[in-house]
């Protein structure tokens, strides 16, 4: 059936017609898009003229006008409908209203969400100078039926109010972008994005029409319209699939979003929408960049025409900047002498030098380089390097400047394996960004921290480079590794560079995941983080990529505790390449309250715990810039808990799941067994359990020791059910629903320690976790001496060092086979 047909089939049917033409319209597989947003509104114009033209039989001088997106005939599915009945004011009022009714009440006994308003034409000028929303929605009206010089005078009119107003209106309507934008945030990088509130969105481009029918500016055309367009089919699709009228991109909605448009999976989905973000994002920048430029012109020229006597306009000033690159009202511009299809540098040197100066380049600028400069030689000459590295090490400015450059193609250009990362979505929530911008703000966290490295060049590098391999299958340091060889020798480095940043890509996470999943004490994992990382210098590098790229990815991957950890990891490692070779350790005598701890659960028969604080120690300032100097006050690392028990079965699971239910993260876990005190004999048991935890509170204040020491006792003697009492916590919060969780992994690490054998797992988080692995370690009969516990958004990575109850690692079989027994338990 044709849309010709529907039309037809609505105009003879009245409002069953339409609702059938209408949901024939919307199962045609074969018409999508912008033809059925047109073929919708059509429909909807016609049956809407039918109830018009049957119901204004008394009412002269009146029209029905539809504004906002179905005024621009963009009907989604679900989409509202934004009517105006329209009317000269000679009517009588009882029979306006009437016509109103007749015209409402249809539209809402099909469901349908209905934005309405009654105005003469003065009242719709009136209303829309004193509300912005209002303004912006006429400024798309169109006549569906009715007195059409009604309309047109209207149309006429309201173009005019705003073309007048404009100069006051649009900083108005910038600041609105802006304030939604903080609420909504940047729909090019959210892993669940309102297509229209956000910045980047559908609202955003409308504001770019209502922008360019000021005059005052125009948005950059080029690829804008099929972003929109792109973004309705998004949207139009989201409609469908769930039935609602929602511009939210939910994760349990893309798989079947992305399958009713036709595309791979959710991460292509998630692509397109990021890339018609970024779009939309920029010609919003551009073009308030412009309307900003042109109100400053407009209020100096009175008084440079008073200065001047009236006479010719001045030429606007131009400040050099670098070679072929000035600065003008602003903006960095090229220079009347810039030779680009002469001159293959000129594109980093302009970027540089607006970064460095904080500038935006101008559009015209980066369109030009775009267009006529020469491809760069290979390998790069020593200035685009330089160049490169310039750009990299301005700080905050290097991204703006950065997305003007890819705007316009000029990146993937310079770097073509951009092309994987560009627009990339990152699903663990951790992340911030997407692969690309993160890479960028990764550079731009490492340009604070080039002071501390002899070689800042390879450091800002490094940073741009390290998760290039995450557009490859496999290990994306692995492919990275790969990658940066092969870009580094591109753009110029020697040998000797390429091997350093092939190794800081390959090893960019070895510290951060050693810190806090290893046992910094053990000499077997100090010299194997030795032997990755080869010298003093790649060390120093190494240590300042894993801080910009933990800063750079979201504030769950960063903080003092973490801080602290990798700085005694690299101090270790530090020592070692010194030629300090690590002891293996003694067994550390115990300190004099743990000691009294152990006395006095020796003396109770029962758990003796104490609380203490731990603060990050001062760091010397004297070469730290002010924006990295800690603050006066410590920040607390979270609370050291320090518990002695009589040794028995069952501790370590008791503990945890105390722990949990009283809503305490554990961030490490050291174990140990004392002797009894000399001349004790007792035969119930021959040791005390020291328990020494570094805990944090989820939120609120810490429980009091002597509740936990309560609870233990109970979970110890068994009349404490811990698992129940975590089904009850869980139970008293509604569920939500969200992605599936992949199922947990258990491994054996391998060459992981000499004194224990290192099994590791990596499941999602949830309250109780280190509960229920202590009690499948405890029924696989080891013994865990120490754990190391980390949680990364919804991810934990927890790696247990356990023995045999001799206290010797585990063979090898018998390791593999606590491992499966382990993953099957959290399977299950």
């Amino acid at each position: 059936m044709t849309s010709v047909d529907v039309k037809t089939e609505a105009e003879d049917s009245g409002p069953s017609g339409y609702a059938a033409a209408r949901l024939r319209l919307l199962q045609e597989e074969a018409q999508s898009g912008p033809p059925r947003r047109t073929a919708l509104a059509d429909l909807t114009d016609d049956w809407l003229s039918g109830l018009f033209t049957a119901a204004a039989v008394d009412v002269k001088g009146a029209s029905l006008v539809a504004v906002g997106g179905y005024g621009r005939g963009e009907l989604s599915p679900r989409s509202d409908l934004d009517l105006l009945l329209l009317h000269d004011g000679d009517a009588d009022s009882g029979a306006v209203a009437s016509l109103a009714d007749r015209i409402w009440y249809p539209v809402w006994d099909m469901g349908l969400a209905l934005d309405h308003s009654v105005r003469t034409p003065s009242e719709a000028r009136k209303t829309a100078g004193e509300d912005l929303k209002v303004q912006l929605g006429l400024l798309d009206a169109r006549h569906i039926v009715g007195d059409l010089g009604l309309t047109a005078g209207l149309r006429t009119a309201v173009l005019a109010d705003w073309r007048n107003q404009a100069p006051k209106r649009l900083p108005e309507l910038q600041e609105l972008c802006a304030e939604r934008a903080d609420r909504q945030g940047e729909l090019q990088y959210l892993l669940e994005p309102d297509l229209k509130e956000a910045r980047g969105g559908l609202r955003d481009a409308t504001a770019l029409r209502a922008v360019a029918a000021s005059w005052l500016a125009d948005a950059p055309r080029e690829g804008l319209a099929d972003a929109r367009r792109r973004l309705l089919d998004v949207r139009d699709a989201l409609h469908l699939t769930t039935g609602r009228a929602t511009d939210r991109l939910s994760l349990q909605e893309q798989d079947q979003v992305a399958a009713e448009l036709g595309l791979l999976d959710a991460d292509t989905l998630l692509r397109q929408v990021y890339e018609a973000a970024r779009t939309v994002s920029y010609a919003s920048d551009v073009t308030w960049r412009e309307v900003g430029r042109v109100l400053r012109s407009r209020g100096a020229r009175p008084r440079l025409r008073a200065m001047l006597g009236g006479g010719s306009k001045p030429m606007p000033e131009r400040s050099p900047l670098a070679e072929g690159v000035v600065e003008q009202d602003g903006e960095v511009v090229l220079a009347r002498t810039a030779r680009p299809e002469r001159d293959p540098v000129l594109p980093l040197r302009a970027a540089a030098a607006a970064a460095q100066a904080g500038l935006p380049m101008s559009l015209h600028a980066v369109r030009r380089l775009a267009g006529a400069a020469r491809p760069l030689p290979t390998p790069w000459p020593a200035e685009a390097r330089e160049q490169l590295v310039t750009l990299l090490g301005a700080g905050r400015p290097t991204v703006e400047v950065w997305e003007a450059l890819e705007a316009e193609g000029l990146i993937t250009r310079l770097l073509p394996d951009w092309e994987r990362v560009r627009c990339r979505p990152q699903r663990n929530p951790v992340h911030t960004w997407t692969v690309d911008r993160h890479l960028v703000e990764t550079a731009v966290r490492a340009s604070a921290l080039t002071r501390r490295v002899g070689r800042p060049d390879l450091l800002l590098v490094a940073a741009l480079l390290h998760d290039i391999g995450k557009g490859w299958p496999g290990d994306h340091s692995v492919a990275g590794e790969i990658i940066a060889r092969d870009v580094a020798a591109r753009i110029g480095f020697d040998r000797a560079d390429v091997a350093v940043l092939a190794t800081l890509v390959r090893h960019h996470l070895l510290l951060i995941e050693t810190a806090t999943r290893r046992d910094l004490e053990d000499p077997a994992t100090v010299r194997s983080v030795a032997e990755a990382v080869g010298s003093q210098s790649t060390l120093e590098l190494l240590h300042a990529l894993t801080e910009a790229d933990a800063l750079a990815t979201g504030p769950a991957a960063w903080s003092s505790w973490r801080g602290s950890l990798v700085a005694d990891l690299v101090k270790r490692v530090a020592a070692v390449l010194a030629g300090d070779a690590p002891e293996e350790p003694e067994p550390a005598a115990p300190t004099a309250e743990q000691e009294r701890l152990a006395i006095e659960a020796f003396r109770t028969g029962g758990p003796v715990l104490a609380l203490r604080a731990q603060t990050e120690p001062q760091l010397e300032t004297s070469d730290v810039s002010d924006a990295e100097k800690p603050s006066a006050d410590p920040e607390p690392l979270g609370v050291e808990l320090l518990i002695a028990v009589p040794d028995q079965p069952g501790v370590l699971p008791s503990v945890a799941g105390v722990l949990a239910m009283h809503r305490l993260t554990v961030r490490t876990a050291e174990l140990s067994a004392l002797p009894l005190p000399d001349g004790v004999n007792d035969e119930s048991y021959d040791s005390v359990l020291l328990l020494d935890w570094r805990v944090a509170a989820e939120y609120g204040s810490l429980p009091q020791a002597a509740r936990l020491r309560a609870d233990l006792v109970r979970a110890l003697d068994g009349s404490l059910d811990i698992p129940a009492r975590l089904a009850e916590r869980d139970a008293a919060y509604p569920r939500r629903r969200g992605t599936v969780a992949p199922p947990p992994r258990v491994t054996v690490a391998s060459a992981g320690s000499r004194l224990a054998t290192v099994i590791e797992v990596r499941a999602q988080d949830a309250p109780g976790l280190l509960h229920r692995i202590g009690r499948a370690l405890e029924n696989a009969h080891v013994r865990v001496r120490s754990a190391h516990v980390s949680t990364l958004g919804a991810n934990a990575v927890d790696a247990f060092y356990v023995t045999g109850p001799e206290g010797a690692p585990l063979p090898g079989e018998e390791a593999s086979t606590v491992a499966r027994a382990l993953e099957e338990t959290l399977r299950g």
